[in-house]
């Protein structure tokens, strides 16, 4: 039974199941033209059909990324089509159930892999009999598959990561084309939170940090790409964003360890108070006061302690200086951009 009874059970596949190692589920959504680079990243790397399922599920696209998998697949890939609209969580707890391995990787449909993924995290679980997930460093790209920057090293060496939750607790700098989970994992903790449309993600991998040890994969081995005119922008202006990462931590900290519960909590609220009044300071240089006004009244709803005031003050007092490499230090410790 999961920890959480709102999220969806995950249910075990029969003892008598052909169990390959690895499941590569492929969620899409109109995004057939990057799905091409997706399934050849996984292609040149995959492992013999018998050790590793690949399967696109696709949440009733209006384009065609059928073709796309007769084209690159020719009947090695998987593709399974929803009769209506699920929504991104809804499919990715699809793909969980739909998956047969005994390791599970959601790949986005417009993300990729780079050479050595599956075998470096292939590596790992079998170092670690205990291993609830291992993940990597990630490499943003754009729209024109160009590289924009690499998130910066959390530990020197691949192995377990002790404090993983020190960090993890307060910000997601895990993306979930770089971390691969145990299906077992998911049977015990549950689905993807089915509310949590913007958190999901960084609420899940804080679940399975605190219940399973996580593995660090230092070598930059997965693209997340990230898009001019997303979905994200809409919920930058309604402020649904911060409204959504509040309700994943209120949610994480029913389970987080004990220990650390309270310390972790109170620093991720003050986190997103600041990456909240950072994002209203923007949108008024955008000269977009409803936004802006909806960004800061979520920004106290995260935090408004002396402390968090305080460093409010001092963003302004550096934006309004010019120094904005200060300015983004006191909002918080964000991964540090590496141009290409």
């Amino acid at each position: 039974m999961s920890i959480l009874p709102t999220v969806p059970p995950i249910a075990p596949l029969p003892p008598e199941s052909s169990r390959p190692r690895w499941s590569v589920m492929i969620p899409t959504y109109n995004c057939a033209d990057y799905l091409r680079l997706t399934l050849h990243s996984v292609l040149q790397q995959a492992f013999p059909p018998d050790q590793m399922q690949i399967e696109v599920v696709d949440d009733c696209s209006q384009d065609d990324p059928a073709a796309v998998v007769a084209e690159l697949g020719q009947g090695r890939v998987g593709f399974y089509r929803h009769a209506s609209n699920q929504g991104a969580i809804a499919n990715f707890n699809h793909c969980i159930q739909r998956s047969r391995g005994e390791i599970v990787h959601i790949l986005h449909g417009d993300d990729k892999v780079l050479p050595g993924f599956y075998p470096a995290l292939d590596r790992a679980f079998q170092q670690q009999a205990d291993l609830g997930a291992a993940f990597c460093r990630p490499i943003y790209i754009d729209e024109a598959d160009q590289q924009r920057f690499i998130y910066p090293l959390e530990q020197p060496q691949a192995g377990i990561m002790p404090h993983l939750l020190d960090r993890l607790g307060v910000v997601c700098m895990i993306q979930t084309p770089t971390i691969a989970v145990r299906r077992s994992v998911y049977e015990t903790l549950g689905g993807f939170h089915p509310e949590l449309f913007h958190a999901g993600d960084w609420e899940m991998w804080q679940r399975v940090a605190s219940f399973y040890p996580v593995w660090y994969e230092p070598q930059p081995l997965a693209c997340y790409r990230t898009h001019t005119h997303s979905h994200t922008s809409s919920l930058v202006r309604s402020a649904a964003n911060i409204a959504n990462t509040r309700r994943a931590i209120a949610i994480a900290h029913t389970y987080l360890p004990t220990h650390l519960r309270d310390r972790v909590t109170a620093q991720a609220q003050e986190f997103y108070a600041l990456y909240a009044f950072e994002s209203a300071c923007w949108q008024l240089v955008r000269r977009d006061p409803a936004a802006a006004i909806a960004q800061l009244s979520q920004a106290w709803q995260c935090s408004h302690t002396p402390q968090t005031l305080g460093k409010m003050a001092q963003f302004v007092a550096a934006i309004l200086a010019n120094r904005t490499r200060k300015a983004l230090a006191i909002a918080g410790n964000r991964p540090t951009p590496i141009q290409s």
